[in-house]
């Protein structure tokens, strides 16, 4: 290889190739029932598929407290408490407009849910609904986040 290819290998491609995936957090928002576990869903605000809370990490909070912040932004969840460390995490593909689209790594953060809002920011732009668990992972596109969900 030349040095002058080297260089732009080094400078230009294999930063774009091998750059680190963008990261985000969610909620895997749940309540306990006599029939099992239930599972807050969202539709996104794209395609209206059901999805868990998600989001960018918020600058000043660490990640489950971004998580709960989208919580309540799209799902309404007034009081929760975050069960500790990430249960795991999902990749998806994000769709950016314009034909662009990104592999986005997404942290699931498990919070057991006491109290819903019934009027929170996003409310007009998606729909919420619990599910069963199983059902939930049934819904999801996700390989990982199926798995995660069919664990509870």
């Amino acid at each position: 290889m030349t040095p002058s290819l080297s260089r732009a290998w080094e400078e230009i491609l294999r930063p774009m190739l091998f750059r680190p995936k963008r990261l985000q957090v969610a909620a895997l928002c749940y309540r306990e029932t006599d029939n099992g576990i239930d599972v807050l869903m969202v539709t996104s605000r794209g395609s209206g598929r059901w999805i868990l809370p998600k989001g960018w990490p918020i600058s000043g909070k660490d990640g489950a407290e971004s998580a709960l912040q989208e919580a309540w932004e799209e799902a309404g969840v007034k009081t929760a408490t975050i069960q500790g460390a990430p249960i795991g995490h999902y990749e998806y593909l994000k769709n950016l407009g314009k034909g662009r689209a990104e592999t986005v790594q997404t942290l699931v953060y498990i919070a057991k849910v006491t109290k819903l809002s019934k009027s929170y920011p996003e409310r007009h732009q998606r729909k919420r609904r619990w599910f069963r668990a199983d059902e939930a992972a049934n819904l999801v596109q996700e390989p990982k986040l199926r798995d995660l969900l069919r664990q509870l």
